[in-house]
């Protein structure tokens, strides 16, 4: 290229180039079309050999201008990524300068050439027609006044526009497109700068790969030329050596054959030295080698003799084996090894088998027979853990050798031989399962289950190996059956320990309430002595559940057994201990309510009212939370039924009525026993005028008094009706008419012209009918209702039985109204004190020849005194 054709170059171009640019940049120009019209090399030669693709591909595309992966055709710019640049770039250069064409190339293969560069990057860059083009497909392809199409034609678009458009809108067609024009270049341009640099390498990196293929390619040559070499030399020296290699095969065979000769003729010395120095196993191995070609080649005289002092050496050794086995001096796999010995000898193996076992029985009894002797009375027993550490190490452990070696060693006698060890397995099983039962069975007394599931988890993990060696034999399954029994035992053993428990707090409480009260000292109080038993009782319980709650713990080997995981936690558990210990505890306390001439009359009734409180408590409260505890701590899998709270509740709740009754009727029968003597022993007709309250009265508040502040200690206070205002100012005449004529009837006169009887039974006609013994409710008031209910009822048919003076009435008379003074606050309805005591006094007048009462006045007058 000329100097001036480069300098126009230089002036139309802009590239940038690091390499010269002091900046680090230098700025050329050049159209697009003297891109197209300029040779290759001269391009190249502008940009320091470093535009080769990028001047091929310009010289191929007449009216384009592509650089670094940018093709602008027309106004239409297409971008890639730096690194897909160069294939796109390379697939270009090979479209536009294959063989045969040139730059310079006839102006009818431009369209063709550029149809092929285009359809390449459409290819890469997965575009269709409309798409490469810059707008989306649509648009007819073959449409010439198409801007972005294949088939654009200038002068058909310039028409158009001519025609459709005014000259405003030329104006402005062209205005936007200077823009576009603008926009476009400056896109260019920034693309050749951010990518030019990366084409360099790109272009470096394919010369250099270039290079080496090269050199690869040379080395690849020099190889095959190699081994060419060496198999001609391996075909001549195998030809060489290929008769000489056939006489050394045959002398190889000669001597393999005369080494084996030898070894027969020296059979029966070698035989002979190894029984000698002990070498049984090698022996068997020599005679094992050479039996068979002595069995084959006897006919031969010199074979038949080495035969035959061989089959000598081997029946000594034979003996020699069998004498060893026999003395049982050895350990098991010494045994294993003289069996195994035999067997290769030749010897029946039927009758191996019976000594095999019957000297692993006597080895095995050794150990029994030592466990044995630990359980004997004289030497201390070890503890459980320890002891089935030694059953599991001497006798489970030499089981399991014994049943790997007879099945090892006796697999050939199929069924029959499976059968004998099961049974033999079976028997001596047995027998170590009693043993550890007996010993199992004391740690009865023990209350801690910690060291009793460590030895049974021992237990129960060692025999899972003979069991399953020995599956006929039913050895793991016998193992959990025993710690089956165990666990049920326990539970009893805990059950035992909370009704102890149980019955030890109340003797505790029988204690307390009856050790004699100090001066100034105050013993503990019923509620603390409830409060003391429901927490000693509940304590018990959570220690039971955790020591029980060990059988089924992740690390024990048993727990994952199907009765550990329902049986046990259901029925075992939840109904055998909690809901069993429920129920006892409750039977436990109806049994105090016998009759007085069996337990009851014994029970203190301060124990009575305190046990009726503690059943009630567990039933609003106790019994559920236990029994959810118990569900939290043994997911029970089980789906057999259990006790419902509710029916639990309902015993729980009819216990504490029938203890609270039983306190009732006990209470009133102590006061009214006191009554009844203080009647039936003075006389009433020849008594003196009354001048005081008699002290068995004064006795029968102040125990009522007693029994109110004692119930009130662990029962709410209870309902009460309406109190008169009157209740403590009302005194007894002898007779009552009615409630609608007046509270209280005038005093007798002896001018009444009424009949006594006739007036009692209209009194009782307009009364309330009283029950005695009426359900009592748990509160305060009803249970001093009921006492009192008891206490007056007895009065009452005592003073029937009687006959009775002036002054005995009056004595009745100032008696009912110093009770009426203070029993009518005990009671729910101060009523029915009234009409009790009404009673009371009217049948004492009927009872009186000469009923002469005492005035009101004076009565209260004596009451207020005593």
């Amino acid at each position: 290229m000329s100097r001036q054709a480069k300098d126009d170059f230089l002036r139309h171009y802009t590239v940038s180039d690091p390499r010269t640019h002091p900046k680090g940049y230098t700025e050329y120009k050049v159209t697009a079309q003297f891109i197209s019209k300029k040779d290759p090399e001269d391009v190249k030669e502008v940009f320091g050999g470093h535009a080769r693709p990028m001047a091929a591909m310009s010289a191929g595309i007449e009216g384009r201008t592509w650089w670094g992966g940018c093709i602008k055709a027309d106004g239409g710019v297409g971008t890639s990524p730096p690194s897909a640049a160069v294939g796109a770039m390379a697939a270009a250069a090979a479209v536009g300068t294959g063989p045969g064409d040139s730059p310079e190339g006839p102006e009818t293969d431009a369209p063709e050439r550029r149809r092929k560069a285009h359809g390449m990057l459409k290819l890469y860059y997965g575009l269709s027609e409309g798409e490469a083009a810059g707008h989306p497909a649509g648009p007819d392809p073959l449409d010439p006044t198409d801007l972005n199409g294949a088939h654009f034609d200038p002068e058909v678009y310039l028409d158009k526009l001519r025609r459709e458009c005014p000259l405003a809108q030329l104006m402005d067609s062209e205005t936007d497109m200077v823009r576009q024009i603008r926009a476009l270049d400056s896109d260019m341009q920034t693309l050749v700068y951010e990518n030019y640099n990366k084409f360099i390498s790109a272009t470096d990196t394919i010369r250099k790969m270039k290079n080496d293929f090269r050199k690869m390619e040379d080395e690849m040559d020099r190889l095959a030329t190699n081994m060419a070499v060496i198999t001609n030399f391996s075909a001549r020296i195998s030809a060489t050596l290929q008769d000489r290699h056939e006489r050394i095969t045959k002398l190889a065979g000669v001597h393999a054959l005369l080494r084996k000769l030898q070894f027969l003729f020296e059979l029966p010395s070698r035989l002979t030295k190894c029984v000698e120095l002990g070498a049984y196993g090698q022996a068997v191995r020599y005679q094992g080698r050479a039996r068979a070609v002595l069995q084959q080649y006897q006919h031969l005289p010199s074979f038949r003799a080495i035969q035959d002092d061989c089959q000598l050496i081997t029946a000594r050794l034979a003996q020699q084996l069998r004498q060893r086995f026999r003395e049982g001096c050895s350990g098991a796999p010494e045994q294993a090894e003289c069996v195994e010995l035999l067997l290769a000898l030749g010897e029946p193996a039927e009758e191996l088998c019976e000594e095999f076992l019957a000297h692993a029985r006597g080895r095995l009894e050794e150990e029994l027979s030592s466990l044995e002797t630990e359980l004997g009375p004289s030497p201390p027993a070890p503890d459980v853990l320890e002891f089935t550490d030694r059953g599991g190490n001497g006798f489970v452990g030499g089981l399991c050798q014994v049943a790997a070696a007879y099945q090892e060693l006796f697999a050939a006698q199929g069924p029959t031989g499976a059968e004998k060890l099961a049974a033999f397995a079976r028997e001596l099983g047995g027998r170590y399962f009693v043993l550890v039962e007996r010993r199992l069975a004391q740690e009865k007394g023990v209350s801690d289950n910690s060291l009793l599931v460590r030895a049974l988890d021992r237990f129960h993990r060692r025999l899972q190996a003979p069991g399953a060696l020995l599956a006929a034999a039913g050895l793991s399954e016998s193992a959990t059956e025993i710690v089956e029994r165990v666990a049920r035992e326990r539970l009893s053993h805990h059950l035992q320990g909370l009704r102890a428990a149980f019955l030890s707090c109340l003797t505790d409480v029988r204690q307390a309430l009856a050790a004699p009260r100090l001066a100034g000292k105050e013993g503990p109080s019923l509620a603390e002595l409830l409060a003391n038993v429901a927490s000693s009782i509940l304590s018990h319980i959570k220690a039971s559940l955790a020591s029980v709650h060990l059988f089924t713990a992740k690390e024990v080997s048993f727990s994952n057994k199907p009765y550990f995981r329902g049986e046990f936690c259901s029925q075992g558990v939840r109904e055998g201990l909690i809901v069993g210990f429920i129920r006892s505890m409750c039977q436990t306390a109806q049994s105090f309510c016998d009759s007085p001439g069996e337990k009851g009359g014994a029970t203190p009734p301060a124990l009575l009212l305190l046990l009726s409180r503690l059943c009630l408590d567990y039933e609003t409260a106790t019994i559920s939370y236990i029994l959810t505890l118990t569900d939290e701590q043994f997911l029970v899998q089980d789906q057999s039924p259990v006790t419902p709270v509710s029916t639990l509740c309902a015993e729980a709740r009819e216990t504490a009525r029938r203890l609270l009754t039983h306190y009732v009727k006990v209470q009133g029968l102590v006061i009214s026993q006191m009554l009844r003597k203080s009647v039936e022993t003075r006389d009433w007709l020849s008594t003196l005028e009354p001048r005081n309250v008699r002290a068995v009265m004064k006795r029968v508040v102040e125990d009522t008094t007693a029994i109110d502040v004692q119930v009130g200690l662990l029962y709410e206070e209870g309902v009460r009706k309406a109190q008169s205002s009157d209740s403590s100012k009302r005194t007894f005449s002898v007779y009552s008419t009615s409630r609608q004529q007046g509270r209280y009837a005038p005093s007798y006169t002896p001018s009444a012209p009424m009949d006594t009887n006739l007036l009692s039974n209209i009194q009782k006609l307009f009364s309330e009918r009283i029950d005695v013994f009426s359900p009592v409710e748990f509160n305060k008031v009803s249970v001093l209702t009921g006492i009192i209910k008891i206490s007056l009822k007895t009065l009452l048919e005592c003073v029937r039985l009687r006959t009775f003076g002036r002054f005995g009435l009056q004595q009745v008379q100032v008696d009912c109204h110093f009770l009426q003074l203070y029993l009518w606050r005990f009671v729910a309805d101060e009523e029915l004190v009234h009409l009790l005591l009404d009673e009371v006094v009217a049948s004492a007048a009927l009872r009186c020849p000469d009923p002469v009462p005492m005035e009101p006045s004076v009565v209260e007058v004596i009451c207020e005194r005593g």
